[in-house]
Parts: structure tokens; C-alpha cells; sequence
């Protein structure tokens, strides 16, 4: 019972400094207005980054898995705790991300998507996935649980091996996040 307890206290610490950390909790840029929340020009612009070069603009469930994915990082001990801090982090995302210029048709979808992400919403399939490559990819790897596919990525978890039981991407759906 007790250890419940602490395990409860230290999951909870844990959020409140992860929020606090994300400026949720009147941060540099971020200002709260009733129920709406309005995030630091940093952290939008890094998630749209995240989103319009890895989840190649194709569809909004792909934009949300990979938004997914990024909270899901920042949440994580093993990884910055920042939206920019996850995206920027090296070898972790497509060349150039925080650099290259974002020039698209795609950006309106692109930027409602990364807000959001960032107002909570998540891809209901990704789960507590942390990881995912382009879909036609294949690894030789044993210990990576696919969850889905969806934007031309496949997302998984990493598990040992024993308790994989999807070793291969599943095939792509699309439409289960609402526009």
C-alpha cells in the first residue's frame, strides 16, 4: 500500500514538473486565458517542424502519431523534456529540421494539427509508442512492437523480445483522428 502511494507521489511530481518544465504553467511564452491555453511560439513551431518533415504532410492521422510520439518523449525520462529539446535532439528526427524552410500548401493543416498535440489530443493507436521510420523500412531488430502505421510511418515500441507479438508494420489506415 504504501509503495502504491509513493509510486503514486513520484508519477504525480513527475507530471507537475513535466508541465512546469513545458511552460504549461505560465512558462516564458505561454498565457492561460480561461480554459484556453495559448503555447510559447518555440514550442508550436517545433512540433510543426516535427510534423511537416517526418510525417511527410500526407494525412492528419500521420501529422497526430508523430505529435504523439514527440509528447510522448518529452514525457519519458530517457529524452529532453521539451517539445524543442525532443525535436532538436540529434539524429533523432530528418536532417535539418530545425533549419530547413517549411513551404507548403500543407502548413494550415500542419499547424492545427501541432496545436492540437499540443492542447492534448493524441493518435489513439499510438499508445506510449516513442519510436517509428518510414513504413517500407525493415530492421532486423527483435525487440520492436508495432502499433501503427499511418502518414507513411510505421510507429512501434521497444519491448524484449518475448513480449513482441507484432514484429512487422502493420498495414496503413488513415481517418481515425477527427479534422
Amino acid at each position: 500500500m504504501m509503495a502504491t502511494s509513493a509510486l503514486r507521489l513520484g508519477t504525480m511530481a513527475a507530471v507537475l514538473s513535466l508541465t512546469t518544465a513545458c511552460g504549461f504553467f505560465g512558462g516564458k511564452d505561454d498565457v492561460t486565458d480561461g480554459p484556453q491555453m495559448r503555447f510559447s511560439d518555440d514550442s508550436v513551431e517545433c512540433m510543426e517542424r516535427a510534423m511537416f518533415f517526418e510525417s511527410h504532410r500526407s494525412s492528419r492521422d500521420g501529422l497526430m502519431a508523430v505529435g504523439t510520439v514527440v509528447m510522448n518523449r518529452v514525457a519519458s525520462p530517457d529524452f529532453p523534456n521539451t517539445v524543442c529539446g525532443v525535436v532538436g535532439q540529434r539524429n533523432q528526427f530528418a536532417p535539418g529540421v530545425m533549419t530547413r524552410p517549411m513551404n507548403s500548401a500543407a502548413m494550415p493543416g500542419v499547424q492545427a494539427a501541432a496545436r492540437a498535440v499540443l492542447a492534448g489530443e493524441r493518435h489513439p493507436m499510438v499508445g506510449g509508442a516513442r519510436f517509428f521510420h518510414q513504413k517500407d523500412h525493415r530492421f532486423s531488430y527483435d525487440n520492436m512492437h508495432y502499433v501503427v502505421t499511418a502518414g507513411g510511418n510505421a510507429f512501434y515500441e521497444k519491448r524484449k523480445s518475448h513480449l513482441v507479438t507484432q514484429p512487422a508494420p502493420l498495414p496503413q489506415i488513415e481517418g481515425l483522428t477527427p479534422l
